[in-house]
């Protein structure tokens, strides 16, 4: 069968069961219980009958009522008790920021090495982002080093010890960690065009959950696929289903991390149901408005790379100097558009109050687990404006976050290779963070193991 026909509602389907079966036995017990000689009567005598056969009816249909009552009341606890699970397990991911260029997006020429693994990120990293007031960390792990096609359950033992000294570097600071599949676009691209592809990367999951699955499941999340880009709803929906019951096969206690298609924008929220799976946490990301956070960036829009200072909040006014950088005349109205829009902390609360309304209907936990400015040719005050109010606004509607990211470009401090972290004042007091005690010999000392 085709991905992009798997039906997701076979669960409340199955729920709905027991009540037809309920209601099917007690119209048998009724048919049955009506007098063989009833068939005999003359019309009159049917007529004259009809309140003792009203009285058998109302006294069968309550016994149904009373049945369904009592069958929501077995089933509900059960729901509510699976959905507190990850209420209660969302609270350890309220503040936290991820590690990327690690495990994923590494662009050394050398790629995934061992001197890479260990001189990346080191404990005084971790040590750092604890310091800071962070509650958790989001792993990127880019899964196309370790998969294996064909035998994508057959994982590197080697490469896989390297993952499992970073996540034991994270916990051991008591830091949360999510598991970030987080692979390139050549390696969604396959998602999305092949059966056979997705089928693996169910048995690269089902490997990699079962290998975590005797940590803590209240410290270590698994996150499905980083920004799916899928344009097809319905076939995320599908293949996203698959993936999660691969994880939930290896580890039955862990709580997972899902999202919406094309790029797991927050809108994308709006057209999912959740998955039927009570121990789930969903996600978005949020970098609107694009032409702010990515000033500066060379890997999107074209134009962007030309853009540097955006103001926010933005006016039609404050505006044009910037749009007088771009050469273009159909570019040049993008960043008048911006100006048009009035970009501020009214518009964010817009946006992020229509994914927690979606969170609130269907009774889920909500994370942004990315968000962030491109930092290299950002005015530093305005970024630190965009920050601090969608953190304001995130926090106003109890959705966690985690911040993109630790020290790539869009960081919350600055590390140059060989060299200690310099955490970003600026940025720390903007996320409503603690500035961290001086460094001693390199390393922040007051939470030195």
């Amino acid at each position: 069968m085709s991905l992009d026909s798997v039906d997701q509602r076979w669960g409340a389907a199955a729920s709905r069961a027991p009540l037809r079966r309920i209601a099917r036995c007690a119209a048998t017990k009724r048919r049955h219980s009506v007098p063989a000689c009833a068939g005999r009567r003359s019309e009159k005598s049917l007529f004259d009958s009809s309140a003792p056969i009203r009285r058998r009816v109302f006294l069968a249909t309550s016994s149904i009522v009373t049945a369904a009552i009592l069958l929501t009341f077995a089933i509900a606890p059960a729901f509510a008790q699976d959905a507190s699970l990850a209420h209660r397990r969302a609270q350890h991911l309220r503040r936290g920021i991820n590690l990327s260029e690690w495990f994923a997006q590494v662009y050394d020429p050398r790629g995934y090495t061992k001197e890479h693994f260990e001189t990346w990120s080191t404990v005084s990293d971790i040590i750092l982002i604890k310091q800071m007031g962070f509650d958790h960390v989001r792993l990127s792990v880019n899964p196309q080093p370790m998969f294996r096609r064909g035998q994508a359950d057959n994982l590197p033992p080697e490469y896989l010890a390297y993952l499992d000294n970073a996540v034991q570097m994270i916990l051991a600071q008591n830091l949360a960690v999510i598991i970030d599949m987080h692979p390139e676009s050549d390696f969604k691209e396959k998602l999305v065009k092949e059966d056979s592809f997705v089928e693996q990367f169910e048995d690269f999951w089902r490997v990699i959950a079962k290998h975590y699955a005797n940590t803590n499941p209240d410290m270590v999340f698994f996150e499905i696929l980083n920004e799916p880009e899928f344009r097809d709803r319905y076939r995320w929906e599908g293949v996203q289903s698959r993936l999660a019951m691969a994880i939930r096969e290896g580890a039955p206690q862990h709580t997972i991390i899902a999202a919406g298609a094309n790029w797991s924008s927050e809108t994308e929220l709006l057209f999912m149901e959740p998955l039927h799976d009570y121990n789930i946490i969903y996600n978005f990301h949020f970098y609107d408005p694009h032409i702010f956070s990515h000033q500066g960036a060379t890997w999107t829009t074209n134009f962007q790379h030309y853009l540097n200072n955006l103001p926010y909040p933005s006016t039609p006014e404050n505006v044009q100097a910037n749009a007088a950088q771009v050469p273009d005349a159909v570019n040049r109205l993008s960043v008048m558009q911006y100006g048009l829009d009035h970009w501020n902390h009214d518009r964010m609360d817009a946006l992020i109050a229509q994914a927690a309304a979606w969170a609130k209907r269907w009774n889920v936990p909500l994370t942004c687990n990315e968000f962030g400015v491109y930092r290299r040719t950002a005015d530093p005050q305005a970024r630190a404006r965009w920050l601090s109010e969608l953190h304001t606004v995130l926090e106003q509607y109890e959705i966690g976050w985690t911040m993109w990211d630790y020290s790539g470009g869009f960081a919350v401090v600055v590390k140059a290779k060989g060299q200690p972290a310099a955490p970003d004042e600026i940025t720390i007091k903007a996320l409503g963070m603690k500035v961290p005690p001086p460094f001693a010999d390199g390393m922040p000392g007051a939470s030195r193991p």
